[in-house]
């Protein structure tokens, strides 16, 4: 089998016209070696893959250059390149300076390349400090790394420094397309860009992956070959997606999404790549910001066709979601859910109905989205209250929606067919409004208000108190009843509020049932389940006048032992002979 070299070696630059993408530097060199105008101490900094490495060799051949010499001719004898990622110590050093004494024997120059200087100790970038500000006249040293910050003050300046920047996409989209027609491989210009783009400015990486792709599709690269074999989100998902939102076609942009999660894609990636789209066609909108999107012509015209279908503020509302979306990513508990929900956002952008109700808040999905779907929700037949589903934005919006579904029962077991208890008056405007109480948050003072007219709404709806059951009972009951309702909470998987109403044993002074707790955070924690707490016991007691007192009490908090000392302290309440234990046979705490 013959020997086969990587394109990044076959196709390393010569000569500094060839290099790519560092056209500022390779000039700067070249008039000052015309010039004699060249330090004796140069720094090459940038990033990995653009060229420092070939330009110092470059410039090394260059300088012992002086046309007399076969072109050929490497000058192998006067170059030394001292790898300083494995060549880091003092020794090492003192070894480089005492070959540096030694004068050339062939050409002019003797040329030290120390690639990864960074990688030096700090003795050894020392013990170099004073070789490097006064080397012989036949020495000059070439310093590369791509960690500029990790060099001492005192080596940087002593050097004259070169910023390589990274290479553009049309740039190596270019050498590629050179690299494909001297192999005879016919390239699509779509297969080399996103080549270009995946080598994130890096030549080297480029050409790399240019290799990669090559052995996976041979002779013919393609767009598609290119995309599968990189696993690269094909930029035809994104135009889909786009059309399918401008259309407020949810289902199908929640099936693409999910087409696209089957093939191994991240959602993050998803998100940040649709960002991304969008804010290529807001750029495509002004002739003038065109030329920031680089992309091929083919593509391009792909943009330049899909932007005249959306409007500029469909963009900038759809780049900050989707921004939004971003930056929530990670922190995100179910992160399939955020993306979806955002696409449902970004499809409610354009619908053309009624987006707004009274105030004045936008529906995340339109109101007449759920009309026309045959929804089980909206069926004649009695649904269960707990099964209603309204997608709506703001606390707002939930009482509307709600009160505009038919057949909404208040108890879950009672439907409209089955009379009413005749120890209990249920009425549905107190039901619904002591559920919205408690879906209201706290959080704003827009909630505080609206929980304050719920509250006010919960009592003007509260049915006729005279007709209540009031039958006495005792603490025994009491105690069965909230035995009951934890056994309730259990099963439905709050164990938070569990150990909250476990913690302590629950005090009855006439109707009224105390509550101490060690903290005012527990306390907030079950004054939020107060009122479903209160519904039950009532109803298990058949008197409506119970009522709960939760306090906090600080001392409550000495009840709980936490350190060795506090545990022998209970103890020791209990028990004191365990303090003459201690003391008979000298036991330490």
């Amino acid at each position: 089998m013959e020997h086969f070299i990587v394109s990044a070696r076959k196709y390393r630059p010569t000569s500094f016209k060839d290099v790519v993408g560092q056209q500022a530097i390779t000039n700067t060199l070249e008039n000052a070696i015309e010039n004699n105008h060249l330090a004796q101490a140069l720094l090459f900094t940038g990033p990995r893959g653009v060229g420092k490495t070939t330009c110092a060799r470059i410039l090394a051949k260059k300088i012992n250059d002086d046309g007399n010499h076969h072109e050929d001719e490497d000058f192998a004898f006067n170059i030394f390149e001292l790898d300083a990622a494995s060549n880091n110590s003092v020794g090492d050093i003192r070894n480089l300076i005492d070959q540096v004494r030694i004068p050339p024997q062939v050409g002019k120059y003797k040329v030290y390349i120390i690639d990864e200087v960074h990688m030096l100790s700090s003795a050894a970038f020392n013990a170099f400090l004073k070789t490097l500000e006064e080397p012989p006249k036949h020495a000059i040293f070439i310093l590369a790394t791509t960690e500029k910050h990790k060099i001492i003050p005192t080596i940087l300046s002593r050097c004259q420094i070169f910023d390589f920047r990274r290479i553009t996409v049309n740039d190596i989209k270019t050498q590629l397309a050179e690299v494909a027609k001297a192999e005879q491989i016919d390239a699509e210009d779509d297969a080399l860009h996103i080549i270009a783009q995946k080598a994130d400015g890096a030549m080297r990486d480029a050409l790399s992956i240019f290799d990669r792709v090559v052995s996976f599709s041979g002779k013919n690269l393609t767009r598609q070959a290119v995309t599968e074999n990189l696993n690269v989100l094909d930029y035809t998902y994104y135009f889909e997606v786009t059309d399918l939102l401008l259309e407020n076609k949810i289902p199908e942009a929640l099936l693409k999404y999910d087409e696209i999660l089957s093939k191994g894609f991240d959602g993050h990636h998803f998100i940040a790549g649709l960002a991304s789209h969008f804010r290529d066609l807001l750029v495509c909108k002004n002739p003038s910001t065109i030329s920031l999107l680089e992309v091929g012509e083919q593509v391009k015209q792909m943009y330049l066709e899909q932007s005249g279908k959306t409007s500029q503020s469909f963009l900038m509302e759809a780049i900050d979601l989707a921004n939004s979306c971003d930056l929530k990513y990670k922190n995100s508990r179910n992160q399939r859910l955020l993306v979806e929900l955002c696409l449902l956002q970004l499809a409610s952008l354009t619908f053309e109905g009624e987006k707004k109700n009274t105030s004045g808040k936008r529906f995340v999905i339109p109101p007449s989205y759920f009309k026309t779907q045959k929804n089980p929700v909206l069926s004649p037949e009695p649904k269960k209250a707990t099964e209603v589903n309204v997608a709506v934005e703001t606390v707002e919006e939930v009482i509307p929606a709600i009160e505009e579904v038919p057949n909404i029962v208040a108890e879950p077991n009672i439907t409209e067919t089955q009379p009413p208890s005749k120890e209990r008056v249920i009425d549905r405007p107190q039901i619904l409004a002591e559920r919205n109480a408690q879906k209201v948050s706290a959080l704003s003072l827009k909630s505080i208000r609206k929980k304050q007219e719920l509250q006010k709404e919960l009592v003007a709806n509260k049915p006729d108190e005279e007709n209540l059951p009031r039958e006495t009972f005792t603490e025994e009951q009491m105690q069965s009843a909230w035995a009951s309702y934890t056994k309730k909470v259990e099963k439905e998987g709050k164990f938070n509020l569990l150990s909250h109403l476990t913690m302590g044993t629950p005090k009855l002074e006439g109707n009224l049932i105390h509550l101490v707790f060690p903290n005012s955070t527990i306390k907030v924690e079950v004054e939020r389940a107060k009122y479903e707490l209160l519904g039950f016991l009532r109803e298990q007691l058949k008197n409506y006048d119970v009522d709960l007192s939760i306090e906090v009490n600080e001392q409550e908090v000495k009840r709980y032992a936490y350190t060795p000392r506090e545990k022998f302290e209970k103890l020791k309440e209990k028990n004191p002979l365990i303090e003459s234990l201690r003391q008979e046979f000298d036991l330490d705490v």
